[in-house]
């Protein structure tokens, strides 16, 4: 993991090279206008001096250069699209606070508790269109133009499903019962999706024939999925002391996790229990209990098993060859096997 590590590393300074140059950031101080830009980022405080901020792991733009490089392209070429896919992703980010109501980021106050929600919007609008400047600078890496169009229009679909799925997180929140199979809609919009463009990309600007960027394609979604349903049981059942917080807050807050919806949707003691407070007297263990019983833990693992053997397959479809074969393997077992 140590090797893995100090080549993700590197491939991390790569990508937050290429944003910096793309975003603007120069190491001077910015206006307030990319000052917002750039506090989200990590880059600068609230004052617009420079910092380093703790930012994220930045694993859908590495498995751009990556499922790039194992295709049969270099990771240099396919630089500007990871841009784009993290810079998409941190739009998204800044409107879901707003929309969400979440007070912190990453430790630090969000965008619009700072400048206000007008301000924010504005913000993460601009970085819409910084995500897509960015993959029109395939061009110079000297990828053919006709690729570069199809990556534009991939984009643009993945912002629409990227919002669709947002309009379902936000929908349910007004219904009284969700399906398992409504939630699972949902996180393919809100979280496989965008995977599943970072790996179809790098296929694609590699030159990839088309079963061979369908099958990255595939590995990307199914990867995205089942890191999601993970997730979901590591909030209920993980280890309070490696997840770094407490197992039992997507009980104690009622998240509507797929554990939890199916649970719901076959234990009428489970339904009958989740009408107490959450702070009522043995709310968690009793919940956890009933949770057990009714099958969810097995539900969900089931799921995240079957996910994560397709992905499995499609990487292994797809034939990935060299160094970032073996680190696209390596990455895919410790995202399929995390504890944490």
């Amino acid at each position: 993991m140590t090797d893995l590590n100090t080549q993700l590393d590197a491939l991390r300074h790569e990508i937050d090279t290429e944003m910096r140059r793309v975003m603007g950031a120069d190491g001077t101080t910015p206006d307030s206008f990319d000052g917002m830009i750039h506090y989200h980022m990590g880059w600068v405080d609230a004052d617009f001096k420079q910092q380093v901020a703790k930012q994220g792991k930045r694993i859908r733009p590495i498995l751009t250069l990556l499922c790039c490089q194992a295709a049969g392209g270099t990771y240099q070429q396919a630089l500007p699209a990871a841009a784009a896919v993290e810079i998409l992703h941190n739009f998204t980010l800044v409107h879901d606070d707003i929309q969400d109501a979440s007070d912190t980021r990453r430790g630090r106050a969000c965008n619009w508790t700072i400048w206000g929600a007008p301000q924010a919007i504005n913000t993460g609008d601009a970085m819409f269109s910084q995500a897509q400047l960015a993959m029109t600078q395939l061009v110079e890496r000297g990828v053919d133009p006709a690729i570069v169009v199809t990556c534009m229009r991939r984009l643009m679909e993945t912002c629409i499903a990227l919002t669709r799925g947002q309009w379902a997180d936000m929908n349910f929140e007004t219904h009284d019962s969700v399906t398992t199979a409504e939630y699972l809609a949902m996180i393919k919009g809100k979280t496989s999706v965008l995977i599943e463009l970072a790996c179809e990309l790098g296929a694609r600007i590699a030159g990839a024939d088309e079963p061979t960027v369908q099958h990255y394609r595939q590995y990307g979604l199914d990867l995205g999925l089942a890191f999601q349903v993970i997730d979901d049981i590591l909030g209920i059942w993980g280890d309070e002391t490696v997840i770094g917080k407490s197992a039992s807050s997507d009980i104690t807050t009622k998240k509507k996790t797929l554990p939890v919806l199916f649970g719901l949707s076959e234990s009428a003691g489970l339904r009958a229990h989740y009408q107490l407070a959450a702070d009522s007297p043995n709310f968690v263990p009793r919940t956890v209990t009933l949770l057990e019983e009714a099958g969810a833990r097995q539900f969900a693992e089931n799921h995240a098993e079957q996910h994560s053997a397709s992905a499995v397959h499609h990487l292994n479809a797809a034939a990935p060859t060299g160094e970032a074969a073996h680190a696209l393997h390596a990455l895919t077992n410790w995202l399929l096997q995390r504890d944490a």
